[in-house]
């Protein structure tokens, strides 16, 4: 017995005793730490379902009030231009009021004199000469206008890029 008790107590047997206890030890560390990753890992994955569950199930709503509120900007930008527009008629029916504005509204528009004065009319001659070669339009098919319109709508496009 006392070679077994002698042998409890050396040192190779302590440290073999001692490395033991310490390799169950990081053992039982690894296991519990894997158990945990384990853990976390399937968390980790049931949180990230549940986000891309509330992501997909918020996308249309989300857009919808984007979207409405693009819409109530554009509404209430068009009500301010169509208040602008609304005073500017009010103020031009102001004027219209005024029998001079009128006057010089109808001479200016209308070519209109008052008695005793002498009326004169201008006329450009760019646009007589624009106007007469438009009549012979009158004499062709439609189909012959509709094509000739195109060709001048391209030559006036390939114009300015020369």
């Amino acid at each position: 017995m006392a070679v077994k008790d002698r042998d409890r107590f050396s040192t190779a047997t302590r440290i073999r005793l001692l490395g033991e206890q310490t390799a169950a030890r990081v053992y039982r560390s690894q296991t519990k730490r894997q158990a945990r990753r384990s853990r976390l890992t399937s968390r980790a994955a049931l949180l990230a379902l549940v986000v891309c569950t509330l992501v997909v199930a918020m996308a249309y709503p989300i857009r919808q009030y984007v979207s409405q509120r693009a819409e109530i900007a554009d509404l209430q930008r068009e009500k301010a231009a169509t208040a602008r527009r609304v005073e500017e008629l009010r103020d031009l029916k102001a004027r219209w009021q005024d029998d001079a504005y009128a006057e010089q509204q109808i001479r200016l528009r209308l070519h209109y004199v008052m008695p005793g004065e002498t009326g004169y009319v201008v006329v450009d001659p760019d646009a007589a000469r624009q106007s007469r070669t438009d009549l012979g339009a009158a004499h062709r098919p439609w189909y012959t206008n509709l094509w000739e319109g195109v060709d001048k709508a391209d030559a006036a496009r390939s114009e300015p890029n020369r």
